[in-house]
Formats: C-alpha cells, sequence, structure tokens
C-alpha cells in the first residue's frame, strides 16, 4: 500500500495541515506568539517566550507561502515582535521571555535564538521587506556570540549583557543549530553554514553518538567532553533531560539527510556516513524507546543502557519519527521506511490528534491517555509540520525555501 508521493494522501495531510494552522493562528498577542493551552487558548500566566514566537514566524511563512491567507498578516507579526518587545535594544539579541509588564527572563539563550535565525530565514522567502534585515541581525548576533571559531561549535547560553557564558555545551541547542544553518544556507548561499552543520553533526553523531550505540549524549563540558549524569535529579527536563532523548536521535537523521541532500545538490560527493549515522539514529530509537514497556508510542527518555526512565510519550518524538521515515524511503527506497510511517500515523489519528479543542495533545502517559508530567499545553505547531508538509517536499532545498519555489507536490502522482 502506496502512501509517499502520492496525491491521494498528500491531499490528506494539506487538510489536516490547514487545520494546524487554524489552531495556532490563536497564539498570537501583542508582545508575539503566546503559549497554547489544551483548550487551545492564550494561557497569559506563561508570558511570551522567544522561541515559540520564532518558530511560530517559521510556521507561517511556510504557511504563507502555501499562499494561506492572513498567513502573511501573522508572518508580520512574528516579525515586529522580534522587532519589539523580545528584543534586547540595549545589548542587542532577544529576551527569553517577555510578558505585557514586560521582562520575564532576561537571559540569551542559544536555542531561542537558533530559532529566531530558522524564523528570520523562513520569512526572508515571502518576501516581506523586513525579513532581511532581521536575518542580517539574527546572522551578526550568531557571529558574535554563539558561534565558536576556536570550537567550531556553538555557545549555549548568555546573561542579558553577554558578558558571561556557561560552561555547559547542549546537544539540543547545536541540533537546532544545524537546523537553522540550513535554511540560511538556502537563502543566503553561503557555503559556511553547511561546513558549520556538518562540523556539528560530526562531533555530536558522528564521533560521540556512533561509539555510544547512537544514544545521543547531549550535555557536554567546555571542552566538548559528554557530562552522562547531567540532571539526573531531573530526568523530565523539558530542554535537558537526564540520559538520552531518542525524539532528538531521530530528529537529528532527518536533518543529516537534509545535508545530505543539500551537499548533492551542490554536485559534491556527501560524506557516507551522513546517510549510515541517519540509518543507525533511526534503528536506536525503534530499538530502545518505541513500545518498550508494551504500548504503543515513544517514551520520552532512556538511560545509557536503554532503559526507559520517562515514559510518558511527547508528540513532538513520533512526529520527528515520521518525518525521518520519509527522509530515509526518499534516500534508499526501503519500503520498510513507508511502514513504520504508515504504523506511526495510524496511532497519532488514535491518540493524539484532538478533534474537540484542536491540534494534537502534547503528552500521553503509558496507557496513552493525556498527561502532563513533562508538557502542559499545546505550546505551539512547529514539529507538525515534520510530519505533514515535508513528506510532500524534497530533501533540498529545506523546507520554507522549498515551498517557496513551487516544489510542494512536484514528485505526486
Amino acid at each position: 500500500m502506496k502512501w509517499f508521493n502520492t496525491l491521494s494522501h498528500n491531499r490528506w495531510l494539506e487538510q489536516e495541515t490547514d487545520r494546524i494552522f487554524a489552531f495556532g493562528a490563536k497564539a498570537a498577542v501583542p508582545t508575539g506568539f503566546g503559549w497554547l493551552g489544551n483548550n487551545g487558548q492564550v494561557r497569559t500566566d506563561m508570558g511570551t517566550h522567544l522561541w515559540i514566537t520564532a518558530r511560530m514566524l517559521h510556521v507561517y511563512a511556510v504557511a504563507a507561502a502555501m499562499g494561506r491567507p492572513g498567513a502573511y498578516a501573522l508572518v508580520e507579526h512574528g516579525i515586529n515582535a522580534l522587532n519589539g518587545a523580545l528584543k534586547d535594544k540595549q545589548y542587542g539579541g532577544w529576551y527569553a521571555c517577555v510578558n505585557d509588564e514586560g521582562v520575564v527572563d532576561a537571559s540569551k539563550q542559544g536555542y531561542q535564538h537558533f530559532f529566531v535565525l530558522l524564523g528570520a530565514a523562513s520569512a526572508v522567502t515571502t518576501g516581506h521587506p523586513a525579513a532581511r534585515p532581521l536575518l542580517d541581525e539574527a546572522i551578526a548576533v550568531i557571529e558574535s556570540y554563539f558561534w565558536s571559531e576556536t570550537e567550531q561549535m556553538c555557545l549555549e547560553s548568555w546573561d542579558e549583557a553577554f558578558s558571561k557564558t556557561e560552561d555547559y555545551r547542549g546537544g539540543n541547542a547545536n541540533m537546532h543549530a544545524v537546523e537553522a544553518f540550513l535554511i540560511v544556507y538556502d537563502v543566503t548561499h553561503d557555503r559556511k553554514w553547511l561546513d558549520r552543520a556538518l562540523r556539528i553533526a560530526s562531533v555530536i553523531i558522528h564521533d560521540v553518538a556512533r561509539k555510544g550505540e547512537y544514544r545521543v549524549n547531549e550535555h557536554f563540558d567546555a571542552n566538548w567532553n559528554p557530562i552522562r549524569d547531567y540532571n539526573k535529579d531531573n530526568p523530565a527536563h523539558r530542554f535537558r533531560a537526564y540520559g538520552g532523548t531518542p525524539g532528538h536521535w531521530i530528529e537529528w537523521g532527518r536533518l543529516m539527510l537534509h545535508l545530505r541532500a543539500a551537499l548533492e545538490a551542490r554536485f559534491e560527493t556527501p560524506p557516507a556516513w551522513l546517510l549510515e549515522d541517519a540509518k543507525g539514529l533511526f534503528h536506536a530509537t525503534l530499538r530502545d524507546a518505541w513500545a518498550p514497556d508494551g504500548a504503543d508510542g515513544f517514551v520520552y527518555s532512556v538511560d545509557w543502557d536503554g532503559t526507559p526512565i520517562v515514559r510518558e510519550r511527547v508528540r513532538w518524538p513520533i512526529v520527528e519519527a515520521m518525518g525521518t521515515a520519509y527522509a530515509l524511503y526518499t534516500v534508499t527506497g526501503d519500503p520498510q521506511y513507508e511502514a513504520w510511517y504508515q504504523k506511526w500515523w495510524d496511532y497519532c489519528v488514535k491518540y493524539l490528534m484532538d478533534y474537540e479543542n484542536g491540534s494534537w495533545w502534547q503528552e500521553l502517559d503509558t496507557n496513552n491517555q493525556v498527561t502532563t508530567k513533562v508538557w502542559d499545553g499545546k505550546q505551539d505547531i512547529y514539529h507538525l509540520l515534520h510530519c505533514l508538509v515535508i513528506p510532500r517536499l524534497p530533501l533540498a532545498p529545506g523546507l520554507a525555501p522549498a515551498v517557496a519555489a513551487g516544489l510542494l507536490d512536484k514528485n505526486a502522482r
């Protein structure tokens, strides 16, 4: 049974995409895009987070490129927020969180700034006149503070004045740097962004994770030595969970295949390990995280021997798994990846999609019932594009540039 690259399946994906776009539009608030609760209403108690606002700018840049009425206005709203309440006009960069009264968290977080880079680069594809200046500013901040020429990797965070950085080095932030760097390459055609993405992947995946059975270590000291017991007392942390976070393993696999495709588009021969390691990450995620306790779903985190730690089924890992299954099928033609994709869609329709309140549930327990151990709410719709839109596109260029170039459903029949 064929789903990939069929117009019938892609029409179904488009219908769900429009439902998600409509849900996400409710997040617009004066300071950017707010934290959506399980009922689809903004939770004002959570403030306006930089990462949510920047990701939603990226999302609605894709929607605008898809010709969705109202999406361009939301792109403008996101740009205005990044030039307004969230912007630090004294020290540069962007605040981590604000609310109607002012700044809640003035720290400068790499994870969040890489989403600014992604959102700005995606917005460039819409032709908005303020998008390129925003991208140029984001690039300048990344170059000045978050890309380390010495380490050839990305730093984690700074204080408000960019005077002190953490000794900690994070795999999560560097992974999203790779994602952003690929889109920046697509809109600027500056080869250094591909080189940087390849360097990051080589360190975190090919040098470290491959030697540990593809259980990706995300916590490092300032010399890039893995810290294996980091956050052992706080294993369910949203961004720095103890142990391995298999959703990131499989997400890495897709990003590496995008990087591989970008190199091929330049008529270059990519390193063979990009595909080898993408396969390894995919199958390690299946091995450790899919239904280890008998019930379907991906557990949130595992220990270094593969034992589940946080068994809750968070939404984004299975979404990323579907995107990576499509990417691996595109490169290899192996039908096992389409079979997994179909199985995971059946799971999502049965357990995660919420037709009463909108969007998808963010988290389920071990019985696949709604819970809130790790996440409370339906924060944004960024990850959902990776199972709804990416399976309708080639692997290069990246998401927003590909849609803007008219490549949606190009190979569908």
